[in-house]
């Protein structure tokens, strides 16, 4: 875009429409729906080119991007039910390793400093006490059983659908738009590009925490003598956590250490001081990164969930890095940031 251009009428209805097709999003509970869109539209807006420059006749790129549309469909919800069958599995089972935790912590209390343990649950009841009210806080976004699994999966099928849908269209058709098409057009466009950008950035560091944290927990550990239970869980929750920048980290360092308590104070300062390095090395990354793909500092990022999760709760925790860099890439387009 050239910076120097002027703000027209649709230019600037865009920017609204968009903004509240945004909000909307995050208060309706879309925000499913759009990010496996986007996760798909992005697939297939990278693999398309190298399959429809095989083929000259245009019908013939059409079914081949069709083609390769429901294969990316499939593959993605054969992912997510591989994740949703492992952690209710008898490896991955998070119930089971939320009363490992609770237990470990009620065991560990007398190892811990007085002034850590005033701030640590008093035994199981405690722990489930504190769990019971974060998750009245968080009441619409914690019923994710019962009568919304089914709407959950129709949000996640229908959202991937949609983005394979406008791919198709995308990689196969050459639309003229007018001003103002053009104009709500060019934000889907950037949103796509940002969201891109973030989660396949994220993905990359997620993927190097989780190589690190495998080391640490299957190598480094078990040659020092020591063997922590729910190793698999915990590598599968430091990747799918990772994938939220910052926060991700916290929360699966804080199972890693609690776990690593079950073999004693020492065990867990080492862990501890294992997963500072990491947290290092992620801030790092998230400026090599993310950084250079958004222009988007961890300080950023992390203040930006900071503000989401408090205006949307859990949404807004998933929604932050995303929608955060597209409004500062579209600002920087502008040339006001």
């Amino acid at each position: 875009m050239n910076k120097s251009n002027p703000i027209t009428l649709p230019v600037a209805i865009s920017y609204a429409l968009m903004a509240v097709a945004l909000f909307v999003v995050l208060k309706s509970g879309l925000l499913l729906a759009l990010f496996s869109g986007l996760l798909v539209h992005s697939l297939v807006h990278l693999m398309a080119p190298k399959i429809t420059k095989r083929f000259s006749n245009q019908q013939a790129r059409w079914i081949a991007v069709a083609l390769l549309s429901a294969l990316i469909v499939a593959a993605v919800s054969a992912l997510i039910w591989a994740v949703f069958a492992f952690m209710r599995s008898d490896t991955g089972n998070l119930s089971a390793l939320l009363q490992k935790l609770a237990d470990i912590i009620e065991a560990s209390r007398d190892q811990m400093p007085a002034w850590v343990r005033d701030y640590v649950p008093a035994g199981v009841d405690a722990l489930r006490a504190l769990l019971t009210d974060w998750l009245r806080e968080h009441a619409d976004e914690a019923k994710l059983l019962g009568q919304k699994a089914g709407r959950i999966i129709v949000h996640l099928l229908l959202g991937m659908i949609i983005g394979s849908m406008v791919a198709l269209q995308d990689a196969t058709a050459h639309v003229h738009y007018r001003p103002f098409a053009a104009a709500l057009h060019q934000r889907a466009v950037n949103l796509r590009q940002i969201f891109q950008k973030v989660v396949f950035a994220q993905v990359r560091i997620s993927l190097i925490n989780t190589f690190f944290t495998a080391i640490y927990l299957m190598l480094v550990l078990p040659l020092a003598g020591i063997h922590l239970p729910f190793t698999k869980s915990m590598i599968a929750i430091t990747f799918i956590a990772g994938m939220i920048p910052v926060v991700g980290n916290i929360v699966s360092n804080t199972v890693i250490v609690i776990v690593a308590l079950s073999h004693g104070l020492h065990t867990a300062i080492s862990s501890l001081a294992f997963m500072i390095v990491i947290h290092k090395l992620e801030y790092f990354l998230n400026a090599r990164i993310i950084g250079a793909h958004v222009n988007a500092r961890s300080w950023e990022l992390l203040t930006a969930i900071l503000v989401m999760e408090t205006l949307f709760g859990l949404h807004g925790v998933v929604a932050a890095p995303v929608f955060y860099a597209y409004i500062k890439n579209e600002l920087r387009d502008r040339d006001w940031v």
